[in-house]
């Protein structure tokens, strides 16, 4: 899920190079996505579009793993 989320960040924005997940795990494992500032927009879209997306993505492919997953997109 890591491998997949850093991708599809990489493929939204201008700085795919400053684009960064790190995984922490636990009884819900937690993904923390970090893109350079200028980028921030066209990963969360307008009205948070794309980061919803980007998450009913994440959460669909745990839930076939058997896992719970969060995506936290940090400034």
């Amino acid at each position: 899920m890591k491998e997949l989320l850093l991708y599809m960040a990489k493929s939204l924005v201008d700085n795919p190079d400053q684009v960064e997940v790190n995984e922490i795990d636990g009884d819900v494992t937690v993904l923390e996505l970090r893109v350079a500032p200028e980028d921030m927009g066209k990963l969360i879209g307008r009205q948070g579009r794309i980061a919803k997306e980007i998450r009913t993505i994440i959460k669909s492919v745990a839930q076939r793993n058997g896992k719970k997953v969060s995506v936290e997109i940090l400034d």
